[in-house]
């Protein structure tokens, strides 16, 4: 992703409020699959019921991407690629698709947040990445990354 002035500027300015060294890398990314999931997403993060996020360890893998880890902080973009807040990681665990409780269904804040929402919605979302990514996907075998993280700064 190329970074924008608007982006550089909303880095530094976590940065400096959080204080965090200058050189700290905070990888930027959005979360879901289309411009108009991704405004969706970002919005249920930035006002409050979207807590938690789930990632397939093998695309991670595929694409050389770290996972996150405790402590790790991210910049979530809209659909449009502009800041809107910065989370860190609390909390991560692995496991299928199938492990998941109504817990963490609820901390993901999408739809109705029911157990039987989640699943379908995830089922639904990793069908179309296994297609992108050819690669199969198996909610009882494929190991995911659970997330949870909590909001630390807004853009303004």
């Amino acid at each position: 992703m190329t970074e924008t002035s608007e982006l550089a500027a909303y880095r530094a300015q976590v940065k400096a409020d959080l204080g965090l060294p200058a050189d700290l890398e905070i990888e930027a990314f959005y979360f879901g699959d289309s411009p108009d999931f991704a405004d969706e997403l970002a919005e249920l993060v930035v006002s409050g019921p979207k807590r938690a996020t789930v990632g397939w360890v093998a695309e991670a893998e595929l694409l050389e991407e770290p996972l996150p880890q405790v402590g790790d902080l991210f910049i979530i973009l809209d659909g449009r690629g502009r800041p809107r807040c910065t989370i860190k990681t609390t909390e991560t665990r692995r496991g299928p698709l199938l492990s998941v409780d109504e817990a963490f269904a609820w901390d993901e804040g999408e739809g109705d947040r029911t157990l039987g929402f989640w699943l379908e919605g995830h089922r639904q979302y990793f069908a179309r990445r296994s297609k992108v990514l050819g690669m199969p996907f198996d909610e009882n075998e494929s190991e995911l990354l659970f997330e949870r993280f909590e909001v630390v700064h807004r853009a303004a």
